[in-house]
């Protein structure tokens, strides 16, 4: 046997350690590849959130395939969809990458400061008016390192970036809560009823809810979850009701309602003192209105979204229920 001098069996030793080091860095290319495209149901669109080409994110995720000699991903067109075995994969895979992707940001809080990063907040134009300015501006004072995006968007479209990875969360109001999804509620608005100070509704002491049957109602539209609370409501009391204006955003909608084109059913999120209008309670009717986060199940909060939301609610990473089912 040839001995091998002394040099070369070090140099040995460090190649195969350097083609291991290459090999787990290579295993986490893949493993993003995999986890990116899993979250967006799409090659094409990982492969824009990791600025390569769409024939290099699909290397990398056939190359995972060939190591652990499963499918991944059952391929139609260009949706693709999870295995089984791609699910429980993404299950063990998706803590690991998030938990790279934000190490720096992690690393920071550690040492005690929070100086770069990046905070993506989905919301609803009513929680953007009358919830979030306050925070936002407490945070961008105290890090402005930080760079803060909000996401102007409906109940279905945050669902769908939040299922993406998109955004880090969302603050709104959910009445149906999917099984993939945590909502812990925050805030909570009573809801009235708001006329014009002139309207013959504005000076009644006791409102019965036949007493609002007969107007004319302004209401959002149709698809969102205001309109369905209040068709619940009628029809539980075996009311007919008539919408006489829909109208988009609570701003407008009080600004009808004083112009005297009908009355409105609100929550009181939207009322501020300056407000030339009449407001009386329907707690007997309607429950109260909550907003709150709304997570992925499973996320891997960043150290930005975990700070921004404690600034909401303190007690929030305290163990709390998840909430279930329909929210108050």
């Amino acid at each position: 046997m040839v001995p091998v001098p002394a040099a070369e069996r070090g140099k040995t030793a460090m190649e195969a350690s350097g083609n291991r080091f290459y090999y787990k860095q290579n295993r986490l290319k893949k493993l993003r590849a995999f986890c990116y495209a899993a979250q967006a149901n799409s090659i094409s669109k990982a492969a824009e959130r990791m600025f390569l080409s769409q024939p290099s994110v699909s290397l990398q995720v056939r190359a995972l395939e060939q190591e652990l000699g499963v499918a991944l991903f059952e391929r139609r067109g260009p949706r693709i969809n999870l295995t089984p075995e791609g699910q429980v994969l993404y299950a063990l895979a998706s803590p690991l990458v998030e938990g790279m992707d934000t190490l720096p940001a992690t690393f920071a809080e550690r040492c005690g400061s929070l100086d770069s990063g990046e905070l993506d907040i989905a919301a609803g134009e009513s929680t953007i008016l009358y919830i979030l300015p306050k925070f936002m501006q407490a945070f961008a004072s105290k890090h402005p390192g930080i760079q803060l995006r909000m996401h102007n968007v409906t109940g279905r479209d945050g669902l769908s970036q939040l299922r993406a990875d998109a955004v880090d969360f969302a603050v709104g109001s959910m009445l149906e809560i999917p099984d993939d999804i945590d909502y812990r509620p925050i805030f909570s608005y009573d809801t009235v009823l708001i006329t014009a100070r002139d309207h013959p509704l504005a000076n009644k002491r006791k409102l019965m809810l036949q007493d609002i049957s007969p107007h004319g109602l302004i209401l959002p539209p149709k698809h969102l979850s205001t309109w369905r609370v209040v068709d619940l409501v009628f029809q539980q009391h075996n009311l007919p009701y008539k919408v006489t204006l829909e109208a988009g955003g609570w701003e407008v909608i009080k600004k009808y309602v004083g112009l005297g084109l009908g009355v409105s059913i609100v929550s009181s999120i939207c009322l501020a003192e300056e407000d030339n209008l009449s407001v009386i309670p329907l707690g007997d009717y309607f429950p109260k209105r909550t907003y709150g986060v709304v997570l992925r199940r499973g996320k891997f909060l960043s150290p930005a979204a975990r700070r921004f939301i404690a600034a909401m609610d303190p007690e929030f990473f305290a163990n709390k229920p998840r909430a279930r089912g329909r929210a108050d």
